[in-house]
């Protein structure tokens, strides 16, 4: 059975600030330029996640940017402003390549960062059929081209991403879209390239990956417990409307919670969340109702064995 950790049942938040996956037009909530980014972290963060996910993104045109410069501009100010683990994006957006994805995690030398643990499809496409109007050009041609794309993590991948962050001592959020995806990971602790205890964050209701029924989460639940036992430390990420419900239900199984305007643009039915704030208050409400307690992000050090933030080079 694996709980959230030596210290008992402490529940680590992670909030995922913009991602990759939305774009301005959904809603005038998403985080887009740096202070806008490096602002909704902090409020993030003072709301109690104690781990925050950042990608970076062009300041004009709201599209994805994986140069470490990009990065440069906020990370800084994070750190100043909070004691949070910050976790860095290397899956960037799925057009990319390995190597350009990897780069600002190379870069700053993060305690955490995430890292997708096989290829998929990943269908955005149907996003068209509730957002019509889109102030960039690029907004539409992506989520169109997304019935068409396959997001590559293949083993070298994979590989190339463990060795180059490794030698820093960054650790890993394993990004398990499926359960092959686990089936990976248990692969690369076979050969050594990953020790324990793994952050395994199973993502839930994204097309071309695993779906959003609760049979689902158990089943994920069930492979993990089987392949790694006490080695791993479980969280979820609930894709959409998903959030929320399956929050609250691994969270009753024992599971760390990921929320963040990167995974949902909403907060209720129809009703756009006006910040990542909003959705850790929400998400904390819950697990509070359920009589578990909140990880700082000392404790979330502690949890997952994380090298500490006087070791990053931001």
């Amino acid at each position: 059975m694996s709980l959230s950790g030596a210290t008992g049942r402490k529940v680590i938040i992670t909030c995922a600030i913009t991602g990759a996956i939305h774009t301005p037009s959904m809603s005038p909530h998403l985080p887009v330029t740096p202070e806008e980014i490096a602002d909704s972290a902090v409020a993030a963060a003072e709301a109690g996640a104690a781990i925050l996910h950042l990608h970076a993104r062009d300041p004009e045109t709201g599209r994805p940017d994986q140069s470490p410069e990009a990065f440069g501009r906020f990370l800084p100010r994070v750190k100043q402003r909070t004691n949070a683990v910050i976790n860095l994006t290397t899956g960037g957006a799925p057009y990319m390549t390995v190597e350009e994805r990897v780069q600002p995690a190379a870069t700053f030398r993060p305690e955490v960062a995430s890292l997708n643990m096989g290829s998929m499809n990943f269908g955005l496409f149907p996003m068209l059929d509730r957002f019509k109007d889109f102030k960039h050009p690029w907004e539409r041609e992506a989520l169109e081209a997304s019935r068409d794309l396959v997001f590559r993590n293949t083993f070298r991948d994979i590989e190339f991403v463990l060795r180059t962050l490794g030698e820093a001592g960054t650790r890993f959020e394993f990004e398990c879209y499926d359960t092959a995806h686990l089936y990976n990971l248990a692969h690369f602790l076979g050969r050594g390239l990953v020790k324990p205890p793994l952050f395994i964050q199973t993502v839930f209701g994204i097309l071309g990956g695993i779906g959003p029924h609760p049979e689902d989460v158990m089943h994920m639940k069930r492979t993990a417990d089987r392949l790694f036992g006490d080695q791993y430390r479980w969280s979820v990420l609930g894709a959409g409307r998903n959030q929320m419900p399956i929050a609250a239900q691994a969270a009753a199984m024992g599971a760390n919670v990921r929320v963040g305007l990167e995974d949902s643009l909403w907060i209720g039915p129809g009703q756009l969340a006006e910040s990542n704030a909003q959705q850790v208050r929400k998400v904390r409400q819950i697990l509070e109702g359920l009589g578990l307690e909140i990880a700082t992000p000392d404790e979330a050090r502690q949890i997952l064995s994380l090298k500490g933030a006087d070791r990053v080079a931001f």
